[in-house]
C-alpha cells in the first residue's frame, strides 16, 4: 500500500483505486439504463457516436409509428386493423421486432462494455454483467416472442383468409354464410350439415340467424348455376329413401363430383351450396366460412371452452357407432371444453334435427358473447392452429377490422333467430315464398330495433294478442330456448 493510499485508509477516505471501481459501476449502470430506454444513447455519450445517432433515429421513427397507428386507430379502427392484417403487414412486422430485440439487446450489452468493466470489482462485474445478460436475454426472448406470434398470424391470416368475397353491403347489411362439415369416416366425402346464415347491421352489428335444416328438399339451383341444367326443378330424386339422397347438405357433394362444370372455381361444393340458400333466402350472401367440426373442437378449446345452461340432456356417441351411446351432457350450468361443445353441437340420437340446430346456434351465440378480447391476445397461437383448421373462407384480410367492429357491437345486443322447421315449413315440400317473406320480416323486425320510435313503440310482430297475422315460429331469440342458453 502506498504511503497515499495507506493514509487514507487511516482517515477512512475511499482509494483512488476503490473510487475507480465505483465510477465504473455506476457508470455502466448508467449507461445501460439509458441505453434500455432509448436505444443508442449510451453510444451516443461514451461510444460510437455514428451507430447511437443510427439507433436513436430508428427507435424514434418506430416510436413515431407507433404512435401515428394508435391516433389512426381512433377515428379508423377497420381500417388499422385491416391493413394489420395484411400477411404482408405481418411479416415485416415478424423481421422488424426480431431485429429489434437483438439490436437493442446488443446496444445494451455495448452499453456495460463502455462502462469499462475491467476496472471494476469482482463484485460489480458480476452485478453488472448478470443485469446486463439479463436484461439482454428478457429483450431478446419478448422479441423472439412476438416475432412468433407476428409469424402466426400472417401464416393464419394467409393460409385462411383467401378473399373474394363482396364487400358491399346488401341492403346496409352484410350476410355471412357459416358452413360447419364433417368428413367422418362414416360419410362420403364431406358435407355440411350446420348451415346458418348470420344477417349483420352494418352499422349496429345487430344480427339475425337464418338456420336451414341439413334434409330439405327441392333445393333450388340459380340460373346461372351449372347445376341447374341437371335439375331444373329444383335438387330432388324420386328415391324411396332420401335419409342420404337429394338432401340440401348433398348439395356440396354433388357439386364436388362434377368439378368439370365449375372451371377456375376453388371449392364448387360450396359455390354450389352458396347459391342455393341465396335462392332460398333471398339474400346476397357477402361472405362464407367452413370449418371442420375437428377444427371447432380445437376452436372451443383453444378459447378456454364455452359455458352453456343445458336444458335437457345429451348423448354423446352414437347408436350406429362402435361404441353406442357411451355418455352423456348433463341439465344445468356446463362449462364445455372443445370435446364437450362438440357433441352438444352435433348429437343426433334421442333428438331431431331441428333440436340440434337450436344447440348449434347456442353454441355460435356462447362464442360470441364470451370470447373476449384479452382471450384472443393471450391465447393466440392456440387460436391460430386451430383456425388452420377451417377449410376456407372467402372474407379477405383487409375486413377483418370490419366484421370484428361488427362482432364487438353485436356482442351487447340481443341475437335474433328464424329456424326454418315445422311449422313454419315442411322440408319435404318447403314453401320457398314463405321462407323469403320470413327472412324480410325478420330483418325488417330486427332493424326496426334500432329506429328511434322502437323504445316507444312496440313492434306488431312481437306483440302479444297482435290483430296482424303471423307466421308462426317466426323470429325468436336464442337466449329464450329451453334447450339451452348461453351462460354468463
Amino acid at each position: 500500500m502506498t504511503t497515499t493510499a495507506a493514509a487514507q485508509a487511516r482517515v477512512g477516505l475511499p482509494t483512488a483505486q476503490v473510487r475507480t471501481r465505483g465510477i465504473a459501476l455506476r457508470r455502466s449502470l448508467v449507461l445501460m439504463a439509458f441505453s434500455a430506454l432509448v436505444p443508442g444513447s449510451a453510444q451516443l455519450v461514451a461510444g460510437n457516436r455514428t451507430i447511437g445517432r443510427v439507433a436513436v433515429r430508428v427507435w424514434a421513427t418506430l416510436i413515431a409509428l407507433l404512435v401515428l397507428v394508435v391516433l389512426l386507430a381512433l377515428p379508423f379502427r377497420s381500417f388499422v386493423i385491416g391493413l394489420y392484417a395484411n400477411p404482408l403487414t405481418l411479416r415485416v412486422l415478424q423481421v422488424v421486432v426480431l431485429a429489434a430485440g437483438i439490436g437493442w439487446a446488443l446496444l445494451l450489452l455495448d452499453a456495460w462494455r463502455l462502462g469499462n468493466p475491467r476496472v471494476m470489482s469482482l463484485a460489480g462485474k458480476l452485478v453488472s454483467g448478470v443485469l446486463a445478460l439479463a436484461l439482454a436475454v428478457t429483450g431478446t426472448g419478448a422479441a423472439w416472442a412476438a416475432s412468433n406470434i407476428f409469424g402466426a398470424q400472417a401464416s393464419l391470416f394467409g393460409d385462411v383468409f383467401g378473399g373474394g368475397g363482396i364487400t358491399q353491403t346488401q341492403n346496409g347489411r352484410i350476410n355471412v354464410l357459416l358452413l360447419g362439415g364433417d368428413a367422418g369416416a362414416d360419410r362420403t366425402g364431406l358435407r355440411p350439415d350446420s348451415m346458418t346464415v348470420a344477417s349483420i347491421d352494418a352499422v349496429t352489428g345487430r344480427t339475425v340467424l337464418f338456420s336451414l335444416p341439413r334434409n330439405l328438399q327441392h333445393a333450388p339451383f340459380p340460373a346461372d348455376s351449372p347445376l341447374h341444367k341437371l335439375y331444373p326443378n329444383g335438387y330432388y330424386c324420386a328415391v324411396k329413401n332420401l335419409s342420404d339422397a337429394c338432401l340440401l347438405n348433398g348439395i356440396y357433394t354433388l357439386a364436388m363430383g362434377h368439378k368439370n362444370l365449375f372451371p377456375g372455381v376453388k371449392y364448387p361444393g360450396v359455390e354450389a351450396t352458396k347459391g342455393v340458400i341465396e335462392e332460398i333466402l333471398g339474400l346476397k350472401i357477402n361472405y362464407w366460412a367452413m370449418i371442420d367440426l375437428k377444427g371447432f373442437e380445437k376452436l372451443i378449446d383453444a378459447v378456454g371452452g364455452i359455458t352453456l345452461e343445458v336444458g335437457k340432456k345429451v348423448p354423446i356417441g352414437s347408436l350406429h357407432g362402435k361404441k353406442g351411446v357411451y355418455g352423456w351432457i348433463l341439465p344445468g350450468k356446463q362449462h364445455m371444453d372443445g370435446f364437450h361443445a362438440l357433441w352438444f353441437a352435433r348429437s343426433r340420437e334421442y333428438s331431431t334435427d331441428y333440436e340440434r340446430m337450436i344447440r348449434q346456434k347456442c353454441v355460435m351465440n356462447a362464442m360470441l358473447k364470451q370470447l373476449d378480447p384479452t382471450t384472443v391476445l393471450t391465447k393466440f397461437q392456440s387460436i391460430a392452429d386451430a383456425g388452420k383448421q377451417i377449410v376456407a373462407t372467402n372474407l379477405p384480410s383487409d375486413q377483418v377490422g370490419t366484421m370484428l367492429d361488427l362482432a364487438m357491437k353485436g356482442k351487447e345486443l340481443p341475437m335474433a333467430s328464424v329456424s326454418f322447421t315445422p311449422p313454419l315449413i315442411v322440408p319435404a315440400d318447403p314453401d320457398f315464398a314463405k321462407i323469403r317473406t320470413s327472412v324480410g320480416d325478420a330483418i325488417a323486425a330486427s332493424e326496426a330495433k334500432d329506429q328511434p320510435s322502437a323504445a316507444s313503440t312496440p313492434s306488431t310482430a312481437s306483440t302479444p294478442g297482435s290483430t296482424k297475422k303471423k307466421t308462426p315460429n317466426t323470429t325468436d331469440d336464442v337466449s329464450s330456448y329451453s334447450i339451452c342458453k348461453v351462460s354468463g
